[in-house]
């Protein structure tokens, strides 16, 4: 009995996570955690580098970090910041969802997926689908 109940709970509790609405998304939101920089920092090439290497990595990946910003303008369209050639450029995209949880993120020809673990009034949270957008887990804070 306790059982039953336990799993009745917990279903609910994962069928209000997954329903997302992108009304919620609206706004700016700033990159603050990478699943991919942490695996670099991870690593052992990252660390067995001389100071200097290390401290243009790091000096690198803080200035993805700051200068990646996805504002979502409205429920159906997206700004956000990429690197083009070293350089940065600000491109616009059109979103969807895609299921209950899945953010269709559509630029030209590129299209990326994302799931949406965690949204707030604070706290974006993603997990890349696509095999193009780098994947892992991308962490945002409202700014």
């Amino acid at each position: 009995m306790n059982f039953s109940l336990l799993l009745t709970l917990l279903l609910a509790f994962n069928l209000n996570i997954d329903s997302v609405d992108l009304k919620d998304l609206i706004g700016k939101w700033q990159l603050v955690y990478a699943e991919g920089i942490a695996k670099i920092k991870a690593s052992p090439q990252y660390k067995s580098a001389d100071p200097t290497m290390r401290a243009n990595i790091d000096y690198k990946i803080q200035s993805r970090l700051e200068n990646t910003v996805y504002d979502f303008m409205s429920t159906d369209s997206l700004s956000y910041t990429d690197l083009e050639n070293g350089t940065l450029v600000i491109k616009k995209a059109k979103i969807e969802l895609k299921g209950t949880d899945v953010l269709v993120i559509t630029s030209g020809t590129d299209v990326r997926e994302a799931r949406i673990l965690e949204v707030d009034a604070n706290k974006l949270v993603l997990e890349t689908i696509s095999t193009n957008s780098g994947g892992g887990k991308l962490e945002f804070e409202r700014i």
